[in-house]
């Protein structure tokens, strides 16, 4: 009968000891295009993590998906370590790849470059003291093709190549 009360005493313990811990704030920053070359279109997912806890927690690896006009654009996620001191705010950036052919689908649907309807969900995988968590993201947003990498502007570079 002692072990059964120690073994219930210990879940109940243990249980608790998730609420010690406080979900990091995340804050989406900023998606921007930062490269186009001849296998697609590169973009960096810029996040804002504040660890509110008096203790270091590690981020193990994300996941995010991103759509545009409700239409998948990039699926991915990485294992990456990175650590979040306590009480501060730390950087994070999260590179996607895009390939022409799903960038040409949402296209296809001739959406305005200057407010393109786009839903990112991703999730941060934590390591803790007490255990692992996991920390979901989701932003709904509208996004602006910067000019240098709209279709017109890419088009007309390559033009101006072809005439020499």
């Amino acid at each position: 009968m002692r072990e059964i009360a120690c073994l219930l005493l210990l879940v109940v313990l243990l249980s608790g000891c998730s609420k010690l811990v406080n979900a990091p704030l995340v804050t989406v920053q900023d998606l921007n295009v930062v490269s186009v070359d001849p296998t697609g279109a590169g973009m960096e997912l810029y996040l804002s993590v504040q660890n509110t806890n008096s203790f270091d927690v590690k981020l193990q690896g994300y996941s995010y998906d991103i759509r545009i006009m409700a239409l998948p654009l990039a699926k991915g996620g990485a294992r990456e370590e990175i650590n979040f001191p306590a009480n501060e705010e730390t950087d994070v950036r999260i590179p996607i790849r895009i390939t022409y052919s799903d960038l040409l689908e949402i296209f296809k649907r001739r959406p305005d470059p200057d407010k393109i309807p786009y839903q990112l969900a991703a999730g941060l995988d934590l390591e803790t003291p007490v255990g692992q968590m996991t920390i979901p993201v989701k932003k709904s947003g509208t996004y602006a093709i910067p000019k240098k990498y709209r279709p017109a502007a890419i088009f007309g570079k390559l033009a101006d190549f072809l005439k020499f």
